[in-house]
Formats: C-alpha cells, structure tokens, sequence
C-alpha cells in the first residue's frame, strides 16, 4: 500500500470520526451520559456503599460495679465504634434490644470481675446479634481487639490470660480497611463499562433509524474506515472519563496512585477500546437503539457488578461462573486499577491483564467490522 492510499484512508477515517463529532455535539445528552455521569454515580456509589462498621449499638450490663469494669466499658467505647445505647443489670433485658434490633451487641461484665483481673484471669462476655453477618464479623473482630487492649491498661495480666505467643498481623496496602480503598477501583472498571458500551451502541443504530447509512454505503469509505472514524471520538471522550473518574477517587476518596502510569494508562486504552467495540459490535447487530440499549445494559451492568472480582472475590465464584468471568474484560481492569493504585504493580506484573486486555479489544474490532455489511437488507 502506498503512502498516497494510506493518506486517502487516514483522511475517510478523520472525516468519519468528524462526522461522529458533529453528531455528538448536537446531542447533548451524549456528552452528559459520557462525562458527568460516571463522576456522579462514583460520589454517590463512594459514598453510599461502605463496608465499614462504626457507631455500633452497644447494651451493657455491669454487674460487678466497680471502678474496674466502669474502666474497662469506657476502653471499650472510647474509639466511637461502639456507643453505649443502656446500661442495666438484668443480661435478659439486654438481651431483649438484640431481639428488637436496637443493640448490635450486649457487653457483660459478671460479677467479681475486678477480682478476676488482679489475679490475672478476668473474663467478659460479649453476644452479638449475627442476622448481619458482615456486621457480626466485624464487630466481634473490635470487640475482641478493645477488650485486649482495655485489659492491658487496667493492669496485671490483662482481661485474658497472656497467650505463650504473640501474633502481630500487620495489613499491607489499605492498612486502615477503608472501604473505599477497595471499592473505587472496581467502580470505575464498573462505570466505565457501562458507558462505554452504551454510548457507541446507539451510534450505527441510530444511523439505520435515521436513514442515513445509504448516505454513507454511497461514499467511498471501507467498512474498517467507518469503525474506526465512529469509534474515535467516543475514545476521546473515555480517556477523558478516566481521568476524571481518577481525579475525583483521589481528591474525594483520598485513593492513592502508587504504581505505574504507563501501565494505568495503556490498562485505560485498551479497555475502552474493547468496551467501545463491544457496544459498536450490539449496534451493527440490532439495528434499533432500543434493543441495542437493552443488550448492552444486559452485556455489561450485571457481569461487569457481579463477576469481575468489583464486589465478590472471583476465588468464591462457583466453577462455572468463575470460568465464564474469565470473558469478562472489566475483570482484568478491576485488577490492573487496583494493581496500580493500591499495590504499587508496574507492566512487570500486570502484563498478563494488559494481555487479555488486549485480545478482547481485538477481537471486538474485528468482529464489529465483519458484521458491519454495506447493504440495506
């Protein structure tokens, strides 16, 4: 091929992504969908799905009375991740606010506690209400920490008997449990997605309702020619989608960006470009924005959520799904984003994501194209 071809091509493909501009510009709802959408459904996903655990109703029942255990409750309490909802000292009627609902958890302190302690083998009693059983978790797993270290400080051995070893468990990369740490990345992968699909799958569609694909089969533009222009600006718009997505996961979530840029960047590329061909590919098939709507928020909102490791570890995915999720590209990006952000990886390590990655976008642009006919029937 020479260059005066490659010119003619080069210059069809710019004229597409022009035309492709144009039509973006004059639906305005286009540019709203692409840009503002994934910002505010980050801010409101960030902050409306949490996993952490604080503030939890705590019923307490000190029947020792003693300075002792009036120490050991404000140990317990102190933090502000548990708060004492009442204290009595009946253990039935505290018992009654984990039947209603109103306590997380009842703390009892039976008598002679304080005794116990100075000989070394003090013990408390803690029930939980386990109808959360992530709530459940992770209330018993600080009540067991608060309790340990109130016993420290209220002298002699502790609460507990001093085990013959210590484990110190020290967590690497969201060192604080944030829930947000762990789920930015999978919202963006998630958001991203979903837009990427939608907003091409209504490109081709919309031509073939409007009637204006005999307009374009007149000219002498190829079939890959038309892809590609189609495609090119709604690129554009998703690279810009990344790094407003990224730019609001830091400054709003305080999620930092500790590993490779090229990585992030070529990981971003590569899936919006398979993401963009996904939704084309739908286009080309359907014909009709309305069925192409419905398809790509079926191909992409329920497998991007619950089978790209976004919410459920992938390792816990039955058989089946778990070797479905292995077509799912928003897994590969789930974990390049947080390979990237939290771990600190490089293309060292996520070059096996990158190369799926790469397959998938691959294999949609040259599928979308064979599917794309010039003809009317």
């Amino acid at each position: 091929m020479d260059s005066s071809s490659v010119k003619r091509r080069v210059g069809r493909i710019l004229a597409m992504a022009g035309k492709e501009v144009l039509h973006i510009r004059r639906d305005i709802r286009t540019l709203y969908l692409a840009l503002a959408l994934p910002v505010v459904m980050l801010v409101l996903f960030g902050f409306g799905i949490s996993f952490d655990v604080d503030h939890l109703e705590l019923a307490v029942v000190d029947q020792d009375r003693t300075d002792l255990s009036r120490e050991l409750v404000r140990h317990v309490t102190a933090s502000g991740e548990f708060e004492v909802l009442r204290e009595g000292t009946s253990p039935e009627e505290a018992v009654s606010e984990l039947r209603r609902g109103r306590a997380t958890g009842v703390l009892l302190i039976r008598k002679g506690f304080s005794e116990d302690v100075k000989r070394g083998g003090a013990q408390v009693q803690f029930l939980l209400d386990g109808a959360d059983g992530n709530t459940a978790t992770q209330a018993l797993a600080k009540a067991q920490a608060l309790v340990e270290m109130a016993g420290r400080k209220l002298g002699g051995t502790g609460v507990m008997a001093a085990p013959p070893l210590e484990v110190r468990v020290r967590t690497l990369f969201n060192p604080t449990a944030r829930s947000a740490m762990f789920l930015v990345p999978g919202l963006a992968a998630y958001l991203l997605a979903i837009v990427a699909v939608l907003i091409t799958a209504l490109t081709v569609a919309r031509e073939w309702e409007r009637g204006s694909m005999e307009q374009l089969f007149a000219t002498p533009v190829g079939r890959m020619e038309i892809v590609v222009g189609k495609l090119l600006p709604y690129l554009g718009i998703g690279l810009l989608q990344v790094m407003l997505v990224l730019v609001v996961g830091t400054w709003v979530f305080d999620v930092p960006i500790r590993g490779s840029l090229v990585a992030l960047g070529l990981g971003s590329f590569l899936f919006l470009v398979g993401m963009l061909g996904q939704g084309l590919l739908i286009s080309v098939v359907t014909r009709n924005q309305m069925v192409a709507t419905q398809v790509a928020t079926m191909t992409s909102v329920l497998p991007s959520m619950l089978l790209s490791g976004f919410i459920f570890p992938i390792e816990n995915l039955p058989p089946p799904l778990k070797v479905i999720s292995t077509l799912i590209p928003a897994r590969y990006f789930v974990a390049t984003l947080r390979g990237v952000l939290l771990r600190g990886n490089g293309l060292s390590v996520l070059w096996p994501q990158l190369l799926a990655l790469t397959l998938f976008a691959a294999l949609m642009l040259v599928v979308a194209t064979r599917r794309f006919q010039r003809r009317l029937d």
